[in-house]
């Protein structure tokens, strides 16, 4: 933690402050955003616990990688974009996929 400094005197510090600190033998850390997954491999993991609060500390290289997200298309908007636009049901669920469940743009681009 602590460049130069002994590890069994900084263990004996930490524990007379009440932190404990344990090793994690984790082959993978995966860290979900909206937007992003971080995947850690083979990475350092330690699980420090200060005062009953639990926190983890993970130390190695993250690989990013791009979120897919699948949206979930209703058969009310489904309809919808049918009667405006007098398409089948799977070019409609297609389109409106395609424009990611927005209703207006979908019937726009269905007609023109």
């Amino acid at each position: 933690m602590f460049p130069g400094m002994n590890p069994r005197a900084m263990e004996q510090a930490m524990r007379k402050m009440g932190i404990s600190q344990v090793n994690i033998p984790a082959t993978e850390v995966l860290i979900r955003t909206k937007e992003k997954d971080y995947i850690f491999v083979q990475p350092q993991v330690a699980k420090v616990n200060m005062m009953g609060q639990d926190t983890y500390q993970i130390v190695g290289k993250a690989v990013e990688r791009a979120r897919i997200t699948e949206i979930e298309i209703n058969q009310d908007d489904i309809n919808t974009v049918i009667s405006q636009t007098n398409t089948d049901a799977e070019t409609a669920k297609k389109v409106l996929k395609e424009t990611k469940g927005d209703i207006a743009a979908a019937i726009m681009k269905l007609q023109g």
